[in-house]
This record gives C-alpha cells, sequence and structure tokens, in this order.
C-alpha cells in the first residue's frame, strides 16, 4: 500500500509540474502573441492630407514604422544576472513578437540602447553591439536605425570624439542622418549635440540640419537658383527623431495611460538634461518646420502640440525595468499624410499574478489529492 501511495503522490507531482510549465510557457510566449495581436496599424484620415503637397507625389505605398526607446541593456557594473536575463528576454520576445506579427518596413530605436555604455571598456562595448543585434535581429526586408542617447556616449558634457566615434562606427549612427523613403523624410539627431555652443560635435550637427533644411527646401520650391545635386527627388515635411523630449517645464502637461507618475508629474525638467534647451526646440522647429517629433529619455510617455500641427510624442521606456506598462508607437507615413498609434506590451505586474495565482492553485490541488489519498488509505487500513 506504502507503494501505491508514492506512486500517487509522484503522479500528482507530475501533473503540477507539468502545469507548471504550461504557465511558464504562457508567461514567457504565448502571451507575448496574445496582446501584441491587438494591436493594429493606424488608418490614414483622409481630412488631414497636406494639400500643398502634389499628387503625383503621394502614389507610393505608405511606409509602416516602429519607434521604441531606451532599450537600457544592462552592463556589468549595475545589473544582476538574473535581472539581465529576464528583462533582455522580456525585450526580445516582444520585439520579436511583433516584427513577426506587423512586419514593419522601418524600425527605430531612440537612444540609450546601453544601460552602461558611456563606461564601458572597448571590449564591453564590443559585446553590447553584438547583444543588441542579437537582440533586436530583423528580416533582410526591414531597416534598422537608431540614434544615440546619454547612456551610450554620456552628457553633453563628458562626451569625447572617442565615445562619440565608436558609437557612429559601432551602431552607424551619425550624429545627424537623414532617411528617406517613399518620400517620407526621417531625419535622426544626436540630442547632446544640440547644445549650441560650438563643440565637437555641435557645429557639424548644426552645419548638417541646415544643409537637410536646404534640400528639402530647394526640391519644395524648385528654384532655379538650386543645385541640381541638393534636389531630392520629392518633398514632405520631415519627421524629427532623437533622444531627448523638446523643451517642456515637467510632465504636469501629459496625460496618457503610459505617464510619469503622479509624484513625479511635477518635478521641473532641467534643460539640457530631462529635455532640449528652449533655444535648441525653437531653431529645430525653425530650421526643419517637422510634421512630427517623436523621441524618448524621460521614460514615460507623453503627448503635446507645437505651433498648432506639430504634434510631439515621447515614449516610454521599451524596458520592464523602467516601466510596468511600456509601449510603443506604430506610424503609417505617406509624404502628405501619417498616422499613429500606441500598443501597448504586457504588463509585468499582471503577468507576476498570473504565476502567483497558477502557483497557488497547483499548490492547492496537490494537497487537495493528497490528502484524499490520504484518507481513502486511512478508511482501508481502518475496514
Amino acid at each position: 500500500m506504502l507503494n501505491t501511495r508514492t506512486f500517487s503522490y509522484r503522479k500528482h507531482l507530475s501533473v503540477g509540474v507539468i502545469a507548471l510549465m504550461c504557465v511558464f510557457i504562457f508567461c514567457e510566449y504565448l502571451l507575448y502573441y496574445l496582446v501584441l495581436i491587438q494591436c493594429t496599424w493606424p488608418t490614414l484620415d483622409t481630412h488631414k492630407v497636406d494639400i500643398t503637397i502634389a499628387e503625383s507625389m503621394t502614389e507610393e505605398t505608405p511606409v509602416h514604422a516602429m519607434f521604441i526607446a531606451d532599450t537600457h541593456l544592462l552592463g556589468s557594473k549595475n545589473g544582476h544576472w538574473f535581472d539581465k536575463l529576464k528583462r533582455e528576454w522580456q525585450m526580445y520576445r516582444a520585439f520579436q513578437t511583433m516584427v513577426t506579427l506587423h512586419k514593419p518596413d522601418i524600425i527605430f530605436i531612440l537612444g540609450d540602447l546601453f544601460d552602461e555604455g558611456q563606461w564601458s571598456s572597448s571590449a564591453e562595448f564590443e559585446k553590447y553591439i553584438q547583444r543588441f543585434y542579437s537582440l533586436f535581429s530583423v528580416p533582410k526586408n526591414t531597416h534598422l536605425y537608431v540614434v544615440a542617447g546619454n547612456h551610450d556616449i554620456g552628457f553633453h558634457y563628458v562626451i569625447t570624439p572617442y565615445l562619440n566615434q565608436r558609437f557612429v562606427n559601432g551602431l552607424k549612427s551619425p550624429s545627424v542622418r537623414r532617411v528617406s523613403i517613399r518620400g517620407n523624410h526621417f531625419v535622426l539627431i544626436n540630442s547632446m549635440a544640440l547644445e549650441g555652443d560650438g563643440c565637437f560635435l555641435c557645429r557639424p550637427t548644426e552645419i548638417a540640419l541646415n544643409k537637410i533644411a536646404a534640400h528639402l527646401k530647394c526640391a519644395k520650391n524648385t528654384e532655379n537658383s538650386c543645385n541640381k545635386d541638393n534636389v531630392i527627388s520629392r518633398y514632405s515635411r520631415p519627421i524629427i527623431l532623437q533622444h531627448y523630449p523638446m523643451y517642456r517645464e515637467s510632465d504636469e502637461i501629459c496625460n496618457e495611460l503610459d505617464q510619469a507618475p503622479d509624484e513625479i508629474k511635477d518635478i521641473k525638467f532641467r534643460e539640457r538634461w530631462e529635455c532640449l534647451s528652449k533655444e535648441a526646440s525653437e531653431q529645430l522647429l525653425d530650421i526643419l518646420n517637422p510634421r512630427l517629433i517623436i523621441n524618448g529619455h524621460t521614460h514615460h510617455g507623453c503627448r503635446r502640440i507645437h505651433r498648432k500641427d506639430i504634434f510631439e510624442f515621447t515614449i516610454p521606456s521599451f524596458s520592464w525595468r523602467n516601466k510596468d506598462n511600456p509601449s510603443l508607437l506604430l506610424g503609417v507615413f505617406t509624404p502628405n499624410n501619417y498616422s499613429v498609434s500606441k500598443c501597448y506590451m504586457p504588463v509585468e505586474s499582471t503577468q507576476i499574478k498570473i504565476y502567483i495565482i497558477s502557483i497557488v492553485c497547483i499548490f492547492i490541488y496537490f494537497i487537495i489529492k493528497c490528502k484524499a489519498k490520504q484518507n481513502r488509505y486511512c478508511l482501508l487500513k481502518f475496514h
């Protein structure tokens, strides 16, 4: 009878282990598909068409773009191995699931790729780059671009030519870059190069921005004075992509599901630290006249409008280490129109609750079955 009881306990224990494995597979794999399949590409609103763009310039297939920020891959100093493993798996699973389900044409990661980039040795930085491209690998027909963040190369006052250049070389990310696809122009900018003090990084950035603006204006006006080499094939107002938000006093103006918690919303931003300076923000608006601005850095979501028709979206950190409910931005673009919408990732606290409830239920099941077997054994013994 003892052997029968032992066999019964092992049987119930095996059932519990299998159930726990099923919960693990659901939470760490299937949950991402269940949540992210609910995201959809936004629909273009025909009432928002820019009528100044010629109809002949809008025949291209719309561009589907995905935007994330602040992945903060942990380093050797501040990252515990389990924390690193968990966060990187979450980001890998969410990113690859999005790419598989929604197949974006182009993906932008808006700074702070690494948590300890500025303090890393050359060898550590090379490993960082390898990990990044392993986690955020994309199909051949999908383009991936990044911009620098302060955790990648440091705030303005600590950036050296070496720190800047190794990021530029390793991630193929110059301080200013224009990515043009199907008549849409994305201008990627290193926020730390917008200090306006004429530094080794700032002056070339300013020159490059003015050059891009001249190209766009030349293409729009098709003036005889324009050099033909400077004319790009199509014109549309550009989309600015950078790490820092444009100047704002705080997150108090924000009203999003993924906004900053109430206890920190009204903390004042420091110019050039939590956001661009007011002067740099105005200069960007004057020089490029963008139709949209997308950035990160604060780790929380925000939406605001500049000069009546220029929307700015600040997207939260993509790492669950910094945000319980991360999100990303999906955008559909044509030269004369665009539409964006948020896509929310699985909520980590919900995932933890699923684990806790499942483990408790499995434990209760095991106890009930074992007690039932024990009572049955006692009754047989009595008879």
